[in-house]
């Protein structure tokens, strides 16, 4: 690959933060040529994330480290020393050739937008664009994401995989020479991102240079014509598509392999040792355990759950009567859920974009509230109970990891809320990270961990209080092949201690690997996954 046929060129001898003692990138050098579909396959920690925000002008030679390389763009040649002679990036000028959507998706909005639309149209109003181009690229863009039926809702109300959407609808509409898309499938729904391989494919068509960073070897990473593999901050491989490695040899770089895509999803669990006073037999099966616990109650009890949002959503509403009969409003998202869930038991629970998956599991622990019907948590109605309290008996798991780190180490995010002796809260701490496969991470700042390890010391922080049920929001996003090892195992360990799990993924492969049973949520109620 010539220089002269590249619209984004990388030689990087070393790049290192400033606070690291060693470099994250060393040794390697890409070039994107116009017109072309790029796949940059690494696990958690390998430094694409870091590459890519290089590449995206997110993270600036100087501001955020120290670079000894060459950066080229659209032309332009820029020679760092790692010194403070080194030019300076500018980011606005910068963004007009190169488009970056980060793994948290959410980063790329302003979400000062009142809608969709606003959003979507925010850049454009930056760069003074009329307002007909504008409402015509708003409508194009949003019709080849499927976002048309959302553009005058407000982006607070969107699910998981709508905010992604959103965001690369954000990127993609500045029509960048370049776009840099960090883990683009994740908690996109099979239709959305069958989607997004079609857009790929039409931007590289009109001469976009399209770069896609995966932890996992799925459709978009297979639309690409050729890959590269990042091991430890430099490229160990490289080549066409059709001489991608098999399956084995992907595994044991902690890649996940898509069982659409030819694998098997990841590596089973079942050589990961398990504690053996909560799995006495040393497995990881899915069988479901005999009336673990003994109570007579299921562990959760949901009865003709019906919500909808008003025109603000709410977190909390006022007590209301039970079942008080009233016309289904047009904003309903759950009409009537009905779900009993014994401990020990694990649920996965897929469906579509936008479904109400994470709703759902909102009732669970009472940060929100049904409309009509009943939650029933170990036997009791938790309407009009305070969270806090029926915290206690329930855990969850968000979305987005960092949303529930603040302490200074591991080890203290794990122990913060826990009770008893020094010594017993120690040795749950201890004891939760290393089901989650981080005992040696136990005195590094959440901040410094990669994504993948940040959402399994959040998982640590939840199994640690051993709830009577675990729910888990999108558990998979951001864990490569080694981290969804152990997050299986920390499902099966706290099935097997009695917890009763609730699981909402798109991953079916990781559905069949981990759950009991696969439900679909589908026009506001549960029905069983196809076979």
């Amino acid at each position: 690959m010539t220089e002269e046929s590249s619209v984004l060129r990388a030689c990087v001898e070393h790049f290192t933060f400033h606070d690291e003692a060693g470099p994250v990138l060393t040794g390697l050098e890409l070039a994107l040529r116009r017109g072309t579909i790029t796949a940059l396959l690494g696990a958690s920690g390998s430094g694409k994330t870091t590459l890519g925000r290089l590449l995206g002008g997110w993270s600036r030679p100087g501001n955020s480290g120290l670079l000894s390389g060459v950066l080229e763009v659209a032309g332009q040649i820029l020679h760092f020393e790692g010194t403070d002679d080194d030019p300076a990036i500018n980011a606005a000028e910068w963004a007009r050739h190169v488009g970056y959507v980060p793994q948290d998706s959410t980063t790329v909005l302003s979400m000062v937008r009142a809608t969709v639309g606003e959003e979507l149209a925010f850049g454009l109003e930056n760069r003074g664009v009329s307002p007909a181009a504008m409402r015509e690229s708003v409508q194009h863009v949003a019709g080849r994401l499927g976002l048309t039926h959302l553009l005058e809702h407000s982006p607070t109300t969107l699910s998981g995989g709508e905010l992604r959407k959103l965001a690369i609808g954000c990127v993609v509409i500045m029509n960048p020479e370049v776009l840099i898309l960090d883990e683009p499938a994740a908690s996109l729904d099979a239709e959305a991102a069958a989607g997004l391989v079609t857009l790929m494919r039409d931007l590289a068509g009109r001469g976009t240079a399209v770069l896609v960073l995966s932890q996992c070897v799925d459709a978009l990473v297979r639309a690409a014509g050729h890959w590269f593999l990042l091991q430890e901050g430099s490229l160990s491989a490289g080549g066409i598509m059709a001489e991608l490695p098999d399956f084995t040899a992907l595994a044991a770089a902690g890649l996940v392999v898509s069982a659409g895509c030819g694998g098997v999803g990841s590596t089973p669990a079942t050589d990961l040792p398990v504690d053996a006073q909560l799995m006495p037999d040393g497995s990881a099966h899915r069988a479901l355990p005999p009336d673990l616990g003994g109570s007579k109650f299921p562990a959760a009890q949901l009865t003709d759950v019906q919500f909808a949002f008003g025109p603000v959503a709410r977190q909390r509403r006022p007590l209301r009567r039970r079942n008080a009969q009233r016309a289904v409003p047009p904003n309903t998202v759950l009409r009537g859920v009905n779900l009993s869930l014994q401990a020990g038991e694990v649920i996965a629970i897929t469906g579509p974009n936008g479904a109400g998956k994470s709703t759902l599991l909102r009732h669970f622990n009472g940060l929100l509230q049904p409309d009509s019907g009943s939650v029933l948590i170990e036997g009791k109605d938790i309407a009009g109970q305070a969270t806090g309290t029926v915290a206690a008996a329930v855990g969850l798991l968000f979305q987005q990891p960092r949303d529930q780190l603040f302490e200074r180490t591991a080890q203290r995010e794990v122990a913060f809320g826990l009770s008893g002796s020094a010594g017993t809260i120690a040795a749950a701490a201890t004891h939760a990270l290393d089901v989650v496969g981080l005992s040696g991470a136990s005195s590094r700042h959440p901040a410094e961990l990669p994504a993948s390890q940040q959402r399994l010391l959040a998982l640590a922080t939840v199994l640690a209080r051993r709830p009577a049920i675990l729910l888990l929001d999108e558990p998979t996003v951001a864990l490569d092949g080694h981290g969804r090892r152990f997050l299986v195992r920390a499902i099966h360990v706290a099935a097997a201690a009695g917890a009763a799990v609730v699981l909402v993924t798109h991953d079916v492969d990781f559905a069949a690997e981990a759950a009991h049973k696969t439900l679909v949520l589908s026009d506001g109620i549960l029905v069983p996954a196809e076979p």
